[in-house]
């Protein structure tokens, strides 16, 4: 079973047992954290979405640690002009491992295409 949560202004999709970094969360190592806002919902057959969020499932996650992402350059050119500018940025996370994910609520609903009939043209004269 997977889901697509929103944290963060961001989507991730996780399942069971995956390992994510998120947005800094104001959480401490080993706390749980609870995601309400869950967008869809998952498996094999079935898939669940929510407008824009599916009413009473969550995800539960547990905070491993805290960190800070890869060093960003950005660098800021003008050829002749003797000027370069440069400057870097690392991003706070915060990783998670996705321990549940329940979907409580309403069944799953299956998102089979739809057929058509085809249609008959009139021929009146």
């Amino acid at each position: 079973m997977y889901a697509v949560i929103c944290t963060g202004g961001k989507q991730y999709r996780v399942s069971e047992g995956q390992t994510i970094q998120v947005e800094t969360l104001p959480q401490a190592e080993g706390d749980s954290v609870t995601f309400d806002q869950v967008l869809m919902l998952g498996d094999d057959e079935n898939i669940q979405v929510g407008a824009p969020t599916l009413e009473g499932a969550t995800v539960a996650g547990e905070v491993l640690h805290h960190g800070r992402g890869k060093k960003v350059r950005i660098i800021k050119f003008k050829r002749r002009k003797h000027h370069m500018k440069q400057q870097g940025h690392r991003q706070n996370y915060t990783a998670v491992k996705i321990t549940s994910i329940a979907a409580q609520g309403g069944a799953a609903k299956k998102t089979a295409a739809k057929k058509s009939a085809p249609k008959k043209e009139s021929t009146e004269e």
